[in-house]
C-alpha cells in the first residue's frame, strides 16, 4: 500500500473482494471499524488510513432516488459481503427495524447478523423468493447481473406495489433487476447513484475539495460507462 504514496497517489477506493481485508493494511476510522469493511483510503501524515462511504453512498442515494423509501419498513437484502455490510449499517442507522439478510453460504450471514444484532435475520438464499411479498426494500449487493457474472434470479413480481429495489451494480447501468421491477412501476435507486454519492467524502479526503453529485455529473459518468 505504501508504493501508492511513493507512485504519488494521494488514496484509493477499495471494491469487492477487498473491502473487508483492507481493514488490516490501514488505520481504520470509527465508521469503518463499526462496519467491518473499508472502501476509501488516504494518506495523513504518512499513514494509510481507511473509511468508509459506502453508507453515506447508498444512503444518499436512496434518499435522491425514491424519497421516502424508509418509511417503508422491512428490508431484504442479498449478500453478505463488504458492500452488505454498509448496507446493513446504513439502514439500522436510520431506523429499518427488521432486515432479512441472505446469503448463499448461510454462515456468512450469520456471523454478520450476529454482529449487527437481533434486527438483522440471516436465511437461506432458497427462501429469498418467500420472502418478496413482505419486503418494501430489496437490495442486491452481490455481483449477480454484472456483466460476466451469472444472472440474478429473483422474481420481483412477487414484491408488493410499494416496494423499492436497489442494485449497487452499475456495470451493466440497468441490471436485469432494475428493468424488471422498473417494467413494474417499481422505484429504483442504481448502483450508479450510489458510486457518485460514495465518491464525495472520497474525493474531499483526497483533494480538500467537496463535490456536489449533480445531473450533469451523472451524464458524463454514463456517458464514459457507455462507451464501445
Amino acid at each position: 500500500m505504501l508504493r501508492l504514496s511513493l507512485r504519488g497517489f494521494v488514496g484509493a477506493n477499495v471494491t469487492i473482494p477487498h473491502k473487508e481485508g483492507v481493514l488490516a493494511l490501514s488505520t481504520p476510522d470509527a465508521r469503518a471499524k463499526a462496519v467491518g469493511a473499508a472502501n476509501t483510503l488516504w494518506f495523513e501524515d504518512g499513514e494509510l488510513r481507511s473509511t468508509n462511504t459506502d453508507v453515506e453512498g447508498f444512503i444518499g442515494n436512496l434518499d435522491a432516488s425514491a424519497p421516502g423509501w424508509d418509511k417503508a419498513g422491512e428490508a431484504l437484502v442479498l449478500g453478505a459481503g463488504g458492500s452488505s455490510r454498509a448496507v446493513v449499517f446504513g439502514l439500522l442507522e436510520r431506523g429499518v427495524s427488521r432486515i432479512h439478510l441472505a446469503n448463499r453460504t448461510l454462515a456468512r450471514a450469520e456471523a454478520l447478523a450476529k454482529q449487527f444484532g437481533p434486527n438483522v435475520h440471516p436465511i437461506g438464499w432458497d427462501a429469498v423468493n418467500d420472502m418478496l411479498p413482505g419486503a418494501k426494500l430489496l437490495v442486491n449487493t452481490t455481483s449477480l447481473g454484472m456483466h460476466g457474472q451469472p444472472p440474478l434470479e429473483v422474481d420481483v413480481a412477487r414484491l408488493p406495489q410499494q416496494a423499492v429495489v436497489a442494485d449497487l451494480v452499475y456495470v451493466p447501468l440497468v441490471t436485469p433487476l432494475l428493468a424488471a421491477a422498473q417494467a413494474l412501476g417499481l422505484k429504483t435507486a442504481d448502483g450508479l447513484g450510489m458510486l457518485l454519492h460514495q465518491a464525495v467524502r472520497g474525493f474531499e479526503l483526497w483533494f480538500g475539495q467537496r463535490p456536489e453529485v449533480t445531473a450533469e455529473l451523472r451524464a458524463l459518468i454514463e456517458a464514459d460507462l457507455t462507451k464501445s
